[in-house]
């Protein structure tokens, strides 16, 4: 195997015997041979397409099967053999609709006419005999792009297939995919020709988020500011994490009346913010700090635990028996629920002990998406002209456990009291319970929501720069990413897509990315690494 698709990536280069994530070499070779199959497949597909052909089931199977190979969301090697097997069917479906149309069918690319072998472990050997990341291309830096328009093509698919779950989809976004998806296949490109294609990625990536958004909000109702309880109450009790909205509420839904409160865990803390999630009265609080303590939590919380979309490392044996997954989520020997019938979820709730006594831990607020914080925009726009607002930082990404990600909590700790800190996705797990305080009765920490919600966080900074009359770059207004999957790889994709300059990214580089991709990046985009320490950054951007 050969991954280095995530910051965490063994030695900073690449996960070569095993994952850091817990991915071993069998799931990583099934995953390689997906790929390679689904590139086939957007032969056809592309072809087909130009005929007039577009099958939506195709379209969605294969954001679906993109996705299943992202960052801890599926360990299971026999859901790799049903999806592989299941593009190759769709393959030769579409390629028999396009000979129909009268299209061209004779691809000679290796993909196209690629026949699984039969059993796992010949499967597995199929796959790492592609050494599908070496292979991409011989030049390296080409190879580099192809490899960030691959792991961006991951951070699309996962929001598409979001946003398809709430009925929002669009077809284009299949489209690129398949575009993306051949392209990868070209050999002999240049630097030139692959950069439009990356900056189209996030083009297609901020139209995935925004339907995201759409569904969100126009099932849920639009984020309020939220007190949400850190602590727990006397009673039975469930705990889900991960990032879909449908499966908590279909979960609150089926809870109801039945004496179980619902706690969230990461990326799940903004949903409490949503109207009709909040509605419900079982929907008590949040159960866990940062992203890489889980591990210590769950073990602690005393009733079952729902997995929704990719949320953790490989669970360990000791709260294995648990653990329920949904949705494409999934390890040997974990419960998983593929009917979203919670039934076994609920038995399991009122046969644990559930929380024995009442404990307060304080409560943090949630809720501060773009309708919020626009609905305040005339008091942001006076602070920032009587200069009590001086600069705005977005501080969020992704989290990961590997050392070094106390730079964003020590950032955010020491960022001046006449600054104002949005925050989003799982990276504000550093410091999300910080209590900064306000300025002009606004909150100087605002949680702008899920990585899902990038979409927000943008149009705050499209909204801000009209009031100003002003380019997003000209805003008072720096951006401290951090990074560890490959959802983060779309939204920075998109941010550049969009022109934002100057952008703070860590605690790593990605290590797919060479020297002369940084230096493009670099001269194009003026995007660098975090600085060893947050006062050297700070001094750099306040002056």
């Amino acid at each position: 195997m050969f991954c280095n698709q995530c910051e965490q990536t063994a030695k900073g280069i690449g996960c070569n015997i095993a994952g850091v994530c817990g991915k071993n070499e069998e799931v990583a070779d099934l995953q390689d041979l997906l790929i390679h199959v689904l590139q086939g497949l957007s032969l056809y597909a592309q072809e087909g397409r130009k005929h007039g052909i577009v099958d939506e089931a195709t379209d969605h199977f294969t954001l679906e099967a993109i996705f299943s190979t992202l960052t801890n969301v599926d360990f299971d090697p026999a859901r790799f053999v049903v999806l592989i097997n299941k593009a190759v069917e769709l393959r030769e479906a579409m390629k028999a609709k396009v000979a129909a149309a009268g299209g061209k069918i004779d691809f000679t690319e290796a993909p196209a006419t690629v026949v699984p072998s039969g059993s796992l472990a010949d499967l597995t050997a199929q796959g790492a005999a592609l050494k599908l990341i070496e292979n991409l291309d011989s030049d390296v830096n080409i190879r580099s792009l192809k490899q960030t328009l691959l792991y961006g093509l991951k951070g699309i698919a996962a929001y598409a297939d979001h946003a398809a779950i709430l009925g929002k989809t669009d077809p284009i976004i299949a489209a690129f995919c398949y575009e993306a998806l051949a392209v990868m296949l070209v050999q002999g490109l240049t630097v030139e020709q692959c950069v439009p294609v990356a900056m189209k990625a996030g083009e297609i990536n901020l139209r995935a988020m925004e339907l995201l958004d759409a569904g969100n909000t126009g099932t849920y109702g639009h984020p309020v500011p939220t007190s949400v309880p850190l602590g727990h109450r006397k009673g039975k009790c469930v705990l889900i994490t991960g990032h879909d909205l449908h499966d908590l509420e279909l979960l609150l839904k089926q809870t109801e009346g039945k004496g179980i409160d619902v706690y969230t865990h990461g990326e799940m803390l903004p949903c409490h913010g949503y109207p009709e999630l909040k509605k419900y009265a079982h929907f008590f609080g949040h159960f866990g700090t940062a992203w890489q303590n889980q591990h210590k939590e769950f073990p602690n919380f005393p009733g079952p635990i729902l997995f929704t979309t990719n949320c953790i490392q490989k669970p360990k044996d000791e709260y294995k028996d648990r653990i329920f997954t949904n949705g494409l989520v999934g390890w040997p020997g974990v419960k998983h629920i593929a009917d979203k019938d919670y039934s076994a979820v609920v038995a399991m709730a009122q046969a644990m002990p559930g929380f024995a006594d009442a404990v307060d831990n304080g409560s943090v607020m949630v809720g501060f998406a773009r309708n919020a914080v626009l609905g305040v925009a005339d008091k942001v726009i006076e602070a920032v002209k009587s200069k009590a607002i001086r600069h705005f930082f977005l501080v969020g990404g992704c989290d990961g456990a590997k050392p070094g990600r106390d730079y964003f909590t020590k950032f955010v700790e020491q960022v001046p009291s006449d600054c104002m800190v949005l925050t989003l996705a799982c990276g504000k797990f550093r410091f999300f319970d910080k209590d900064l305080g306000a300025i002009g009765g606004i909150p100087r920490l605002l949680d702008v929501g899920q990585c899902n919600d990038a979409y927000s966080a943008i149009q705050i900074a499209v909204a801000l720069s009209k009031a100003f009359d002003c380019g997003v770059n000209d805003l008072p207004l720096s951006m401290i990413l951090s990074w560890y999957e490959q959802k983060a790889v779309a939204i920075l994709l998109t941010l550049l897509s969009l022109g934002i300059k100057d952008i703070r990214l860590g605690p790593t580089l990605p290590a797919f990315i060479t020297p002369a991709v940084l230096q493009f990046l670099v001269d194009t985009f003026d995007i660098k690494p975090v600085a060893a320490t947050p006062e050297e950054d700070l001094k750099a951007i306040l002056g």
